[in-house]
């Protein structure tokens, strides 16, 4: 494979982007059961630390969308990036559960600009029959970041506390941030002159009503699957340590096995996407996610435990290469970064008003039943939508 073709020359910068926009957006997850030992939490209370960052992250994309479509891209890229690290050091130095909610928040406001500013900007460097290659490429550096940032950070937690685990990754991110915005300074005039001639040549798509109902019913079927995907992700740990009775240590390793999915599930979806359709991949990875997520509490802890992992994590990465796909090949360059902010913060907000819902749901009925229950969720909306967009004519997309 040709990278230079699919995008421009310059995936080594996005890819490495990608992954240091999450190095601190990825770590509070697997260092649940280290906070909740720190501030003697229950699974609600655990659920709103989470909760905090994700609905946070999810407000600031509406904004940065926004921002996105008029202001220089790599603006938001930085803040998305060296804000992030910076938010992240504030976390580190928190003392008490109420202040380390307050900069969890503040990071996830800041964690908006990313998002919904680089896609757009990859589809102007990327040729249209590469689009789902390059965004899929792309997306390696944030699921790589959650594969091996956690290990990092659990590590560090283990010798000097989870607080050290935020300042030691925040400093070299923070950085990078700073390197990558000068680096896309050199790229300016290139990059607004291929969005000038998208613009014209793409500025009539999705401006029919009805490919408005074709990205609305897509948006919908995305995002809820992506927000109950993000609550059960969520309590993996905690499920893990509590359910299966391993350490704490091990539970939040195991969560890395998810994101290594992402170095064969991200690009092989992307590239189903440019070839059989994007509204096909996602719909087939979601119909898998329900029963994955329901076999988590019936399977006895081992293999077929770590199978599931090994799942789940490819249901996440090929759903966000073709969701993204899907998005920015159907809607016109100068709205794409804000329906991009649209997708994100749905999907956001909706895991973290889910998360602590779960969490109650856990606390009440126990992991088998809520687990069940947000299994079922996806499958019944997947096939729901499935009927909905194949009305829509989504079967030649």
């Amino acid at each position: 494979m040709n990278l230079r073709t699919i995008f421009g020359g310059m995936i080594p910068l996005f890819i490495v982007g990608h992954f240091s926009h999450h190095v601190l957006t990825s770590i509070t997850v697997p260092l649940i059961p280290f906070i909740r030992s720190a501030f003697d939490l229950d699974y609600t209370q655990s659920g709103l630390v989470i909760s905090a960052f994700t609905l946070a992250c999810g407000i600031g994309q509406l904004p940065a969308g926004w921002l996105a479509d008029r202001v220089e891209p790599r603006k938001l890229l930085t803040v998305g990036i060296s804000g992030v690290a910076l938010a992240g050091i504030l976390v580190g130095l928190s003392q008490t559960y109420v202040l380390m909610l307050v900069f969890l928040v503040l990071m996830g406001i800041l964690s908006g600009g990313y998002h919904p500013t680089a896609p757009p900007l990859i589809s102007a460097l990327a040729k249209p029959e590469h689009l789902g290659k390059a965004l899929g490429l792309h997306n390696i550096g944030g699921g790589a970041s959650h594969f091996l940032t956690p290990l990092i950070a659990v590590a560090v937690a283990n010798a000097w506390g989870w607080r050290s685990a935020y300042l030691a990754m925040a400093i070299p991110t923070a950085a990078f941030g700073i390197f990558f915005y000068l680096r896309l300074g050199l790229l300016n005039a290139r990059e607004k002159a291929t969005q000038s001639s998208a613009e014209k040549k793409g500025g009539h798509i999705a401006s029919r009503p009805e490919n408005m109902s074709r990205i609305v019913i897509f948006l919908i079927f995305s995002t809820f699957t992506a927000a109950i995907i993000i609550s059960v992700v969520s309590f993996i740990p905690l499920l893990l340590v509590d359910h299966f009775h391993v350490s704490k240590r091990t539970a939040a390793s195991l969560l890395s096995v998810i994101y290594v999915a992402v170095f064969w599930a991200s690009p092989l979806g992307g590239y189903l996407a440019d070839r059989v359709g994007s509204v096909r991949v996602a719909l087939a990875v979601c119909f898998i996610a329900g029963p994955v997520i329901i076999l988590f509490t019936v399977f006895p802890y081992g293999f077929g435990i770590f199978a599931l992992l090994i799942l789940l994590g490819t249901v996440i990465f090929a759903r966000m290469s073709a969701s993204e796909t899907f998005i920015v090949s159907n809607t016109p360059p100068g709205i794409r970064s804000t329906v991009l902010g649209i997708y994100f913060f749905t999907g956001m907000e909706g895991g973290g008003i889910l998360t602590p819902v779960l969490g109650y749901g856990i606390d009440r009925l126990g992991f088998q039943t809520t687990f069940t229950i947000a299994g079922g969720a996806v499958f019944i909306v997947t096939l729901i939508c499935a009927f909905l967009l194949w009305e829509k004519g989504e079967k030649n997309d």
